[in-house]
């Protein structure tokens, strides 16, 4: 029902006919009428902003896993497409994701004396047998028969020959930084002078600092690396991986929130059966699952932190008194329900079966929609937006004679 009234009320023919509602804050800027054209910005600049500030982020801090052999450029380009489509609509996973696979990467370099970038790289699935099969769980690499020479093998390979297939570069990381750090100054600078913002532009700053959070996780992570190094002795069998058992949709979905590929008849993904790792797959097969434990810690704090920022939204500009109330609500929503998983995680034991069933599944619904309502409602305020938004930063308060 709260998707079904944002599609209705974007399309209304009078989209106009309400009074915005606004806060204390815009009078200042009101009276403080500009005399001088370029002391304004047009809704060209606020919206290409933080377009451009979401795509730089998110382009830049998504690191896929190794594809599959004989993708096309088409298929290689939809399969990132999709994860940035995860990362847009919850982020928060992503950091999940970037953080079990961060812990396995260093757990796997204290265990086989290896670089964290070797370790990133089997996570990812960059290591394959001579088959073509990812090596890429412990059991693998503890193999009685072939274990020891797969580990040789990965330390025979320097560190920044794998980085050598990166496809990211500090140029392009360093532009992404620096819009993100921009678009950040500028907030911050508009807050400070007590000029009005979007709700366009909360999200935004939401999507730049949790997208922090993914940069620091995947640092030492190789960027869109389409090529796997075959490592080990050649097998004497060959395994046909073209007819690779797929998860099914459900699992991959699963899989994707809590890192745990395993259909309801506990069948585990099985790499010598497959020709790539899926992706999302973060060497879920650890002694103690602890790795799982921190990506989903990791998880709701950063969650927490994303509600946290879009609740620093709740006094900007609306155009109805309805939208208010629904950006507030679900500002609310996104951030209390990641507490509450984040209290389940503590209190394991203590919880009912049935608050369970409602964290385990009610929640991540709400959650979503939530999600969603918080991405339609900025660009739905873009219709009608106070006078006071279009007042820019006088940034000689800050640099003199500019």
């Amino acid at each position: 029902m709260l998707l079904l009234y944002l599609f209705v009320h974007l399309l209304r023919s009078k989209a106009g006919s309400a009074a915005p509602v606004s806060n204390s804050s815009e009078s200042l800027a009101l009276t403080d009428a500009c005399d001088d054209i370029n002391n304004f910005r047009k809704l060209f600049d606020i919206v290409w902003g933080c377009l451009a500030t979401i795509f730089a982020c998110t382009w830049v801090s998504v690191h896929p896993n190794v594809p599959p052999p004989r993708q096309s450029r088409l298929a290689l380009l939809w399969r990132r497409l999709k994860m940035m489509l995860i990362a847009v609509l919850a982020p928060e996973v992503i950091v999940a994701f970037a953080a079990r696979q961060f812990f396995f990467a260093r757990n796997l370099s204290e265990e086989y004396k290896i670089s964290t970038t070797h370790g990133f790289f089997v996570s990812m699935g960059g290591f394959v047998d001579s088959s073509g099969c990812p090596v890429a769980t412990r059991e693998q690499l503890d193999d009685p028969l072939v274990g020891s020479e797969f580990v040789a093998a990965m330390q025979s390979i320097d560190a920044g020959d794998i980085m050598d297939r990166s496809k990211g570069d500090a140029l392009s990381k360093g532009l992404a930084l620096a819009q993100g750090l921009w678009f950040c100054v500028q907030y911050f600078a508009r807050i400070h002078q007590h000029l009005a913002v979007t709700q366009l532009e909360v999200a935004t700053l939401a999507f730049a600092v949790v997208n922090v959070f993914i940069w620091a996780l995947w640092w030492g992570k190789p960027l869109d690396v389409q090529r796997p190094i075959v490592i080990g002795p050649p097998k004497a069998e060959e395994v046909d991986v073209t007819r690779s058992r797929d998860l099914p949709v459900l699992v991959k979905f699963f899989g994707v929130i809590s890192g745990l590929y395993e259909d309801f008849d506990g069948n585990k993904y099985d790499p010598l059966s497959s020709s790539s790792v899926p992706s999302f797959w973060a060497l879920p097969d650890s002694e103690n699952g602890s790795e799982l434990g921190l990506g989903f810690l990791f998880e709701c704090l950063v969650g927490i932190v994303f509600g946290v920022i879009h609740c620093a939204g709740w006094n900007t500009g609306f155009p109805t008194a309805e939208e208010m109330w629904i950006w507030r609500s679900c500002s609310l929503l996104v951030t209390t329900i990641p507490m509450l998983w984040f209290g389940s995680l503590l209190n394991r034991v203590g919880f009912p079966a049935v608050l369970w069933t409602i964290l385990t599944f009610l929640f991540p619904l709400i959650y979503l929609l939530a999600r969603i309502s918080l991405l339609l409602i900025p660009f739905m305020a873009l219709r009608s937006l106070s006078p006071a938004v279009f007042a820019d930063v006088n940034w000689s308060v800050y640099i003199p004679h500019l």
